[in-house]
C-alpha cells in the first residue's frame, strides 16, 4: 500500500467513524386536533385559554419541521361522539397523520355497533378512557358492562389508552388488564404520575403483562413556578420508569399542544431525545417509532413513515 492510499483509507475510516448515527424517524403518540372557529365552538380547550388556538395537521407540520417528526396519532380531547367522524374526517387529506384514539364509552348501549362502524376506518386505532370528563374510572373498571364493552374492544385488535394516571388508576387498569388478558393497553404522560410503594408494585405487575405500553409524555412540569428544562432534572424519574418497563413498553408522545403549556415542543423533545440517545441507537429507535407499532398498529401514509 503507497503513502497516499494508506492516508486515503485511513480519511475514509476515520470519516465513517466520526459521521453521527442516521436520524430516528419519531412517530409522536400524542397530540390533540381541534378547531376553534367551527360553530359551536370546542368541549377543550377553554375559550381564552392560552392554548386556544385551532391545531391542525398543517400546524402540526410546520411546528416540526426538521425535526424529523414523521408520523402522529391524535388523542381524542372531546367527548362529543360526532367528533370521532370530525377527526377520522380531518385526517383523511392529511398523510401526517397515522391513526387516532378516539373516545367512546365501552359500557353505552351503543357501544357495539359505534366500535363496528369506527372500526371500519383502518385510522381508527382505539379508544380513551380514565380521568377525564368526570368519568369515574374506577366505579367503571368493576362494572360487568364496561368489562363486556372493553372484551369487544380487544377482539378488535383495537387499543385503549388510558388518561390521566394517579396510583388508584394504575391499581384498576392492573385489575382490567388481567380480567381482558388480551387487551393492548396504552398508559399515558406516566411521568406526571407521584407514585407510592404500592404504585410501584402494581407498576411492576402490569410490566409483566404483554401488550402493556408506557407512554412517556408530557414530561416537563412545573416546579414552584418555573418550568425547568435541563434534561438532567428529568433523568431519576425517566430512569425510574426505564427500570420498570424497559426498554420494549416505552413510547414516544408530545401532549401537542397540550404540552405548550410547560415549553416548547422542541424542549420537551429535547429532554427525551437527550435521555434515550445516551441508551444507544437501538433503544432510542424502540421509543421513538417501533414500539409504537406494536402498541397502536398505526397506518403508514408516507414514505418516510417506517414500519
Amino acid at each position: 500500500m503507497t503513502r497516499r492510499t494508506f492516508l486515503a483509507a485511513s480519511a475514509a475510516t476515520a470519516s465513517t467513524v466520526a459521521a453521527p448515527p442516521p436520524a430516528i424517524p419519531i412517530i409522536d403518540t400524542h397530540i390533540h386536533l381541534f378547531d376553534v372557529t367551527r360553530p359551536g365552538g370546542v368541549p377543550w380547550p377553554p375559550k381564552g385559554d392560552s392554548i386556544y388556538k385551532t391545531a391542525l395537521p398543517a400546524r402540526f407540520r410546520e411546528l416540526v419541521k426538521g425535526l424529523n417528526v414523521v408520523g402522529a396519532v391524535e388523542i381524542e380531547c372531546s367527548p362529543l361522539f360526532d367528533d370521532n367522524q370530525w377527526v377520522l374526517d380531518v385526517m383523511a387529506k392529511e398523510p401526517v397523520m397515522t391513526g387516532m384514539i378516539g373516545d367512546l364509552e365501552p359500557d353505552h348501549k351503543d357501544f357495539p355497533r359505534h366500535l363496528e362502524r369506527f372500526h371500519k376506518n383502518p385510522l381508527y386505532l382505539g379508544i380513551r378512557y380514565g380521568n377525564i370528563w368526570d368519568r369515574d374510572f374506577h366505579a367503571k373498571s368493576n362494572d360487568p358492562k364496561f368489562i363486556d364493552g372493553v372484551k369487544l374492544l380487544a377482539q378488535a385488535n383495537l387499543t385503549l389508552d388510558s388518561a390521566n394516571p394517579t396510583p388508584e388508576l394504575v391499581a384498576d387498569l392492573l385489575k382490567l388488564k388481567d380480567r381482558v388478558p388480551n387487551l393492548r393497553l396504552v398508559m399515558d404522560h406516566l411521568p406526571r404520575l407521584e407514585t407510592n410503594v404500592q404504585c410501584d408494585g402494581h407498576l411492576r405487575e402490569l410490566a409483566k403483562r404483554p401488550g402493556v405500553y408506557v407512554k412517556v409524555s408530557a414530561v416537563l412540569r412545573k416546579v414552584g413556578d418555573k418550568v425547568p428544562k435541563e434534561p438532567a432534572f428529568y433523568k431519576p424519574r425517566l430512569d425510574h420508569i426505564y427500570d420498570i418497563f424497559g426498554p420494549d413498553r416505552l413510547v414516544y408522545g408530545s401532549d401537542w399542544p397540550n404540552s405548550d403549556y410547560s415549553g416548547t415542543y422542541q424542549e420537551g423533545l429535547r429532554v427525551v431525545h437527550e435521555y434515550f440517545m445516551a441508551k444507544g441507537q437501538a433503544v432510542a429507535e424502540k421509543y421513538f417509532w417501533r414500539n409504537s407499532v406494536e402498541a397502536y398498529r398505526w397506518v403508514k401514509r408516507e414514505a418516510n413513515q417506517p414500519r
